[in-house]
């Protein structure tokens, strides 16, 4: 299958009749100096420092073949020097696996080859997009990998359920691509129709999604409405945002039936979750704005927070936070015209904890960025339960985080 990919990248790459007007290249070369500090729990609990250097190029190819007809592609190509640690799956952001909602894919790992085991250098790759547009009168059809993503909150959303980013993603420039057969249909200046099929892995029906998504704008309020069927599960989204005199405004919410296409009773465990938050520019040079959360996915006692994760909120609507009401804060600062500082704290207001970031950003020149930043837990740090050593037991949710330093460069192409 993977012959299949290889093909159809050398035909969009070799098509006949190219032209400097019909085929346009990119990309960029990003590097990651990372280091972690994470909570390990045996009979005691100790602090275990790690590193990462990751590197990424990423090359993205669009050509036009005719008004009607056009593709897209873009690959990534990242090696990785890290600790062990790095490699295994952080069991704090649970969620499914965003590769659930493609079709076939490329081997992931290049080095080691295939199921080998990684010790501190891995290569891997990733066919992000390969999709062809078709452009008519009256819709926009898009089939193969793309991105498919929604909703106007800053921190969380609710209503991007396929492959979303969890709030303290370090690389949030290009969203994860997903296979899927899209449709969109516009209606006025500021409205559309929106629909699509989400293809499950080997077109597994019940790791599948459909969508029919509208948005329109009225009374100068832009507002769309989602109902969406996906791994089982029935979702129905609103989304609003508007100003509010020099402030925007925005409150989005979904409404989850886990399961409801399975003949099982699982209506106790529906859950809404929703954003709400306001924004405004302070000046030229300063932007803030804050975010309430509330997800009833979530528990109310941190005792309850590992017990809570086999619930299908979790398992399949890629929810990862382990309460119930968040607080976002975000501040972003212009130092001078080339250099910017970004705060954002996200506190759990249960049990008080908080994730705290902070990152400041130089434009070196043109295309070229350097950044450095910090993701730090603050609460109180798990602990052992005191009849069995192996046992974890939360009494905050980020003092369970690993704090997190890092180094970037970008250099776009």
């Amino acid at each position: 299958m993977q012959k299949i990919f290889a093909y159809a990248l050398v035909f969009i790459l070799l098509l006949p009749n190219l032209s400097a007007e019909s085929l346009q290249t990119g990309g960029y070369y990003k590097s990651f100096f990372t280091i972690l500090n994470s909570t390990s729990l045996n009979e005691s609990v100790t602090q275990q420092k790690s590193f990462m250097v990751s590197n990424q190029v990423r090359f993205n190819i669009s050509y036009e073949i005719t008004d009607l007809l056009s593709f897209n592609t873009s690959y990534n190509f990242s090696p990785r020097w890290q600790d062990g640690p790095f490699f295994k799956e952080n069991h704090f952001n649970t969620g499914i696996d965003p590769t659930s909602y493609r079709l076939v894919d490329l081997n992931s790992q290049i080095y080691p080859y295939e199921n080998d085991s990684i010790e501190n250098f891995g290569i891997f790759q990733n066919l992000d997009r390969a999709f062809a547009t078709i452009s008519t009168e009256i819709m926009d059809i898009y089939i193969g990998r793309q991105t498919v993503a929604w909703g106007s909150g800053r921190v969380l959303n609710p209503t991007d359920i396929l492959a979303p980013f969890t709030f303290n993603e370090l690389d949030t420039e290009d969203r994860f691509g997903i296979d899927a057969l899209r449709i969109r249909i516009p209606v006025g200046t500021m409205s559309e129709f929106d629909t699509g099929y989400v293809l499950g892995k080997h077109l597994n029906f019940n790791k599948s999604a459909f969508f029919f998504r509208s948005q329109s704008n009225f009374m100068e309020t832009d507002a769309s409405a989602l109902m969406m069927i996906f791994r089982n599960n029935f979702l129905i989204g609103f989304d609003f945002a508007r100003a509010i005199g020099g402030a925007g405004f925005w409150l989005e919410s979904a409404y989850v039936f886990p399961h409801i296409l399975r003949d099982e009773d699982l209506l106790s465990s529906k859950y809404i979750r929703m954003s709400v938050g306001l924004d405004y520019s302070f000046s030229g040079t300063t932007y803030g704005f804050t975010e309430y959360h509330f997800s009833q996915a979530g528990m109310e006692n941190p005792e309850d927070y590992f017990s809570n994760l086999i619930q299908p909120a979790y398992t399949d609507g890629t929810v990862y936070l382990m309460g119930r009401h968040y607080l976002a804060l975000g501040m972003v600062y212009q130092i001078i015209s080339l250099i910017n500082l970004s705060i954002q704290p996200l506190v759990n207001m249960i049990d008080k904890s908080s994730s705290l970031s902070a990152q400041i950003e130089y434009n070196v020149a043109q295309d070229i960025y350097l950044s450095l930043g910090m993701w730090i837990g603050i609460g109180q740090q798990p602990g052992i339960l005191s009849d069995n050593s192996t046992a974890q037991k939360l009494d905050s949710e980020f003092g369970g985080y690993p704090d997190i330093c890092f180094s970037s460069l970008r250099i776009y192409f």
